[in-house]
């Protein structure tokens, strides 16, 4: 479904951003796309739809190539950007505008999306506030039906009844032939819809792991006093005493805290990657 190999790209010859960077994803499921501040998410979802363009490097998606950018291809990705822009127009002309570039697009799903997430078309678009705006292009993008679904901070914006309806909504188009990558810092709201976390850290891929595999390799427990740092790849003081990621070496059943595991990721990189190498080998 998409393939990134030796891939470098900066803004300029000082400023490398990527550095022989590879990336392999499946289709079907939701991706979580985690870094830092600066990490380059944004730029490498851009380049995954063919918005930038690689300086070296492969990267080929659903058998394209994105800076070809061929009508077949952008007729099935659709990129909700972080930044959003939205003409002046009713949702009902911007759909008649641009519902056409999509061949799958399904004016019924739309119509009940809009109704889900309560938007009304008694006014211009440019009139809605930042989260009915977003609402509204998460809506027209679910209804594209596109394979390739990029949301970039998909939840920035939206309110708490409005971040369940986006959960809701996501989950109910998920099939064996879509895929779904969204970046974000609001790592609680994806926690309960990523089938797989990717990390993005120093110009690399650094964490590339399903949800399953990380449960099955990883315990995340709130432990009554400090754990020695021997015996966990992170703990971090909270409230009712520490969060901790060990080795589940006893086979518990215990659900991932994503915010935890970021911050595991950043500090042990290789110690987690050797810890999921070596369960790999023993198999």
């Amino acid at each position: 479904m998409l393939e990134l190999k030796n891939l470098y790209f900066g803004y300029n010859k000082k400023n490398q951003l990527f550095t022989d960077l590879d990336l392999s994803i499946e289709q079907g499921g939701i991706y979580g796309l985690l870094g830092k501040n600066g990490a380059g998410k944004t730029s490498l979802l851009k380049i995954i739809a063919g918005l930038l363009f690689p300086q070296q490097g492969d990267c080929t998606v659903m058998g394209y190539t994105p800076k070809v950018r061929s009508p077949a291809f952008l007729a099935d990705i659709y990129f909700l950007s972080e930044d959003i822009y939205l003409p002046a127009t009713s949702m009902a002309d911007y759909v008649k505008l641009y519902a056409g570039f999509y061949p799958h697009f399904d004016h019924n799903q739309f119509t009940t999306y809009i109704n889900e997430f309560k938007l009304t078309d008694d006014k211009l678009l440019t009139n809605f506030s930042h989260g009915q705006k977003k609402k509204f292009l998460i809506a027209f993008g679910l209804a594209t039906n596109c394979k390739l679904l990029i949301l970039d901070e998909p939840t920035n914006g939206l309110d708490i009844p409005s971040k369940s309806e986006f959960k809701k909504l996501l989950a109910s188009i998920v099939t064996d032939e879509k895929l779904i990558i969204i970046s974000t810092h609001q790592v609680h709201d994806v926690e309960s819809l990523v089938d797989a976390i990717i990390v993005l850290d120093e110009g690399k891929i650094v964490f590339n792991q399903s949800i399953y595999d990380i449960t099955n390799k990883l315990t995340f427990t709130l432990l009554p006093e400090e754990p020695a740092s021997s015996t966990s790849f992170y703990y971090e003081k909270r409230l009712g005493g520490f969060a901790t990621v060990t080795a589940n070496d006893l086979g518990q059943d215990t659900q991932a805290d994503l915010e935890i595991l970021f911050n595991a990721i950043l500090l042990n990189k290789e110690k987690l990657h050797q810890h999921f190498q070596g369960e790999k080998n023993e198999r």
